[in-house]
């Protein structure tokens, strides 16, 4: 795992869960710190030992053009959380980029939707506009909603998701987060991108409005737990999916593919929890 800041990431608990379970004693998985400036000299020491890389903010667009091949959907989406590295039988490994944060997503939002709820009528929220938020779109559009409100701090800064939304077809409206406190509570999901904190201003408002929210909330901070955005959509009534929970999901995706295994998830999830608790 690679990113900055990256102690706080729970993403060695799943991994090495899944290593154990599936009796890969041999294989390892740490963080490491990686600022953009260093990640280029770090992926070019990579090595035949190597099976692949989780990576996390600030990195998923910073690899783009460090790879030698992006799946469809990671290119689509403009941004990589797994680094592939397979064996070439030249001097250095191929590297694959692919987006497993998609996968991740829409599966830990199904986890708060009633099974039998129908998808067409669906309204959908998105608050920030990095990496993560491009994710977002396309796993709200797997799910139905293909013209959610983005919502941003500010609109200067959303070029690179609106190209990422043009590719795959999705039409957002974008919206400044001081709109966001009216108007979010009546979606039907809405997923939070925001950094660690960054919505607190908002949980704030939803609270002092006393807004009676009604959909499924998905909040993919998950340090300081539970977020602030989190207690105030509960206490006004809606659901909340953990942030954890996408990167349960996102993670075992990241194990087949860097494995050939099928993730062992119900053994990844036992260390979660065992992690939070």
């Amino acid at each position: 795992m690679l990113g900055h800041p990256i102690a706080h990431s729970l993403s060695p608990t799943l991994h090495r869960a899944a290593y154990a379970a599936l009796g890969l004693a041999e294989w390892r998985y740490d963080a490491v710190d990686v600022t953009e400036e260093q990640l280029a000299a770090f992926m070019a020491a990579l090595g035949p030992d190597w099976a692949g890389l989780s990576l996390t903010m600030p990195l998923k667009q910073t690899v783009l053009p460090l790879l030698d091949h992006v799946e469809p959907l990671a290119e689509v989406v403009g941004a990589v959380n797994t680094v592939l590295v397979q064996s070439s039988g030249g001097e250095r490994p191929v590297l694959t980029g692919a987006n497993t944060d998609v996968h991740g997503l829409v599966a830990a939002l199904q986890e708060g939707l009633p099974v039998d709820a129908p998808a067409a009528a669906r309204t959908a929220a998105v608050l920030g506009a990095g990496a993560t938020a491009a994710s977002a779109l396309a796993a709200l559009a797997q799910l139905g909603c293909t013209n959610p409100v983005v919502y941003v701090r500010s609109l200067a800064r959303i070029g690179p998701l609106m190209r990422s939304a043009h590719r795959m077809g999705v039409e957002p409206r974008y919206a400044l987060l001081a709109t966001a406190p009216a108007e979010v509570p009546a979606a039907d999901l809405v997923v939070s991108t925001l950094p660690p904190r960054a919505a607190d201003g908002l949980a704030a408002e939803i609270t002092a409005r006393a807004a009676d929210v009604r959909g499924v909330l998905l909040d993919v901070a998950y340090d300081p737990r539970p977020t602030a955005l989190s207690v105030a959509w509960a206490a006004a009534r809606g659901t909340v999916v953990a942030g954890e929970r996408m990167l349960l999901h996102q993670a075992g995706e990241q194990v087949r593919l860097m494995t050939g295994h099928p993730a062992p998830v119900a053994a990844m999830d036992a260390a979660l929890s065992a992690e939070l608790a």
